[in-house]
């Protein structure tokens, strides 16, 4: 008598026979609006300038901003998740070109909005460290310690001039404590209810971070690991995550995705608002450089790292390929 709950009977194999089979019972797709594509915006240009270690990924013009949002929209991509670099010279400890109505990255929130609308999610980087001229997230006491209820006024302009801008979601990431209730009161007192939080919730001081700061033109002193999450604490970021939530988050975020996919899977257990994460720049480069190398089928590795990220319990992924993978979903590859 043959016993089916065990081999010879048993042969999960089955399922596994042709493409057709594989795709009917699998588990786990991406679709394209599962996909956010974080963009970055230079103020002072006249042509797009190159990602060295971000192959195929720029610092936008306004125009060519503009284009990518068209382009994402058109692929089915969900939202946008737009970054301003500044001039240098516009560089102080203050980050005061973060707050102003017309530094770049309110300028660009506003090119996007009036080529999209409202027909892709424009989500804007909430943080000053691309502003300041040590490149630390907020601003600095006497010691040089980066001072949290001061960074916490800040972001409350910060939050305010974006939303003015037309921004749909902010994303505060600078990891203060108390930054979500902060901003959700500055939004409300201006009568910006509407405007959703993506909390960076659980954002690790993390080595791959590395080609982001040159796509920012970042001028980090040092490091950020007095506000960042340290990397071996797991249950520290489900604190922070209640916080987060008590605080008044619509959407809470974990950051790096590939390195963190157990915190990812914690945070989808535990909690009935959206969860993201952020594919960052150092696990898009590590693929993009190992393709070029022949080492690995690029295309097969980027469905392969996104399809995890989405199985851990992503609801949204934020990954430099939206684009390019939502138009290869529609296409049926």
């Amino acid at each position: 008598m043959t016993v089916y709950g065990s081999f010879p009977g048993a042969r999960p194999r089955r399922l596994r026979v042709n493409p057709a089979m594989r795709r009917m019972v699998a588990e786990t797709r991406l679709h394209p609006a599962d996909l956010i594509l974080p963009a970055f915006v230079r103020e002072g240009i006249s042509e797009p300038v190159p990602i060295s270690a971000m192959p195929g990924v720029v610092q936008h013009t306004r125009d060519t901003l503009r284009k990518a949002a068209v382009e994402a929209r058109e692929a089915g991509v969900a939202g946008i998740m737009l970054f301003g670099v500044p001039d240098d010279a516009k560089k102080d400890a203050a980050g005061t070109a973060g707050t102003d109505p017309d530094g770049i990255l309110q300028v660009a929130i506003r090119d996007v909005r009036a080529e999209v609308g409202d027909e892709l999610v424009i989500m804007s980087d909430l943080c000053l460290d691309e502003y300041t001229d040590h490149g630390h997230c907020g601003v600095l006491d006497a010691d040089g310690r980066v001072d949290n209820d001061a960074t916490l006024e800040r972001y409350a302009e910060m939050a305010q001039v974006q939303a003015d801008a037309g921004v749909h979601v902010v994303g505060p990431s600078g990891m203060m404590d108390g930054q979500i209730g902060v901003v959700r009161d500055a939004l409300d007192t201006i009568g910006k209810e509407d405007v959703s939080i993506l909390a960076y919730t659980a954002k690790y001081s993390s080595a791959f971070y590395g080609p982001f700061r040159e796509a920012v033109g970042s001028s980090l002193r040092g490091d950020r690991k007095t506000y960042q999450q340290d990397p071996a604490n797991a249950r520290e970021s489900m604190r922070e995550l209640a916080l987060d939530l008590e605080e008044g988050a619509d959407m809470v975020m974990v950051k790096p995705a590939g390195p963190y996919l157990d915190i990812l899977a914690r945070f989808a257990d535990e909690v009935d608002v959206p969860v993201a994460a952020y594919q960052i720049s150092g696990e898009y480069a590590m693929v993009e450089a190992a393709a070029e190398k022949g080492w690995i089928d690029r295309e097969a590795a980027i469905a392969e790292s996104l399809l995890g990220i989405k199985r851990a319990g992503a609801s949204m992924i934020l990954t430099y390929w939206a684009t390019e993978v939502a138009q290869r979903i529609s296409a049926g590859r």
